[in-house]
């Protein structure tokens, strides 16, 4: 029988774990209205890029029966108030003329007539508001959703015509879309409870991503999370990555990806397969060749595994030959 022979050589060794996860923007902002209604015109589409302040839709109210119905009234009191005041201080001016009345009596009534005529515009104004969702004489506008954000528009949930809700104490509301700064983007995956003692924050990834073949992306861990959950029966916890991004890529939000995680790593090392060892109690050895077709057993110190190369601290040399198992 001939024995097949493997001599040591020198490679880089990495010991890593590995998460599955995927890509998302650090910064992803929901967009929402300040009022209930419809959707009367969306402006942009997904994909566009926006700043602060630009136009994403505007919202066709259908007022609240019960609110218009109070405003309303409270217009049609304001406007009694005001005539009335009106009257009065027309009166009492005369009066003042004539010096019947002191000045500050008369100052009185038109700081009164005064006060009525704001509460005509604030009535108008609220009905306007409740009525329009913008009101031409304050420049106050309810019913436009503008960007609080700039970045990239993800996803716009919302078709026109669709019925929303407004965003309030009591209500999170109709999301009118999603702005993501797409210039910092992170990986978010989770890595199983037998594995997550051996990380910690600031230890180098390495992403593959599945819609992009042959091409790797360089993380940062920045995050793992101090509580597991259960998945499938197994206890993940989850952890979050800061990606290194390449120019000539362009990284989609929720791209599935893969990241091995360097425990430790070590270059240029003397190595050889790990399936030529032979274990016995203890003790490591490996057949060392003598003489053609002669070999030897010979115990070995052993270093960091890969799980394919082994690095060799001691009694073996880079010149010598052992037997393939």
């Amino acid at each position: 029988m001939v024995y097949e022979t493997d001599t040591p050589f020198r490679t880089d060794i990495i010991q890593k774990t590995i998460a599955t996860g995927s890509i998302v923007p650090r910064k992803e902002v929901a967009q929402k209205s300040q009022v209930s209604g419809v959707v009367q015109k969306l402006y942009l589409e997904e994909g566009a890029i926006v700043k602060i302040g630009d136009l994403i839709a505007k919202i066709k109210i259908i007022p609240n029966v019960v609110a218009l119905n109070n405003a309303q009234a409270q217009l049609a009191t304001a406007k009694i108030n005001f005539e009335n005041a009106q009257k009065e201080v027309k009166r009492q001016k005369e009066l003042f003329d004539e010096r019947v009345i002191s000045e500050f009596d008369y100052n009185q009534f038109v700081l009164d007539f005064k006060l009525r005529e704001q509460g005509v515009a604030a009535a108008e104004n609220n009905l306007e508001l409740i009525r329009e969702g913008s009101s031409k004489k304050t420049g106050n506008v309810s019913n436009i959703v503008r960007s609080t954000v700039e970045g990239m528009v993800l996803d716009i949930p919302v078709k026109e015509g669709t019925f929303i809700i407004e965003s309030n104490t009591f209500n999170e509301g109709t999301t009118i879309a999603s702005v993501a700064d797409m210039k910092e983007m992170i990986f978010e995956g989770k890595v199983d409870e037998s594995e997550v003692g051996k990380i910690k924050v600031g230890m180098e990834l390495s992403l593959s991503v599945g819609a992009i073949e042959d091409v790797n992306f360089d993380a940062k861990l920045e995050f793992i999370s101090p509580k597991g959950e259960d998945t499938d029966g197994a206890i993940k916890f989850d952890i979050k990555a800061a990606i290194m991004l390449d120019a000539d890529y362009f990284l989609r939000a929720g791209y599935s990806a893969t990241a091995d995680i360097v425990l430790k790593k070590v270059d240029e090392v003397l190595a050889i397969k790990e399936s030529n060892l032979i274990f016995e109690g203890e003790e490591i050895y490996v057949e060392v060749e003598t003489a053609d077709q002669k070999f030897e057993k010979r115990k070995i110190e052993i270093g960091l595994s890969d799980g394919i190369n082994i690095q060799i601290l001691a009694g073996l040399t880079e010149a010598e030959k052992i037997k393939k198992i």
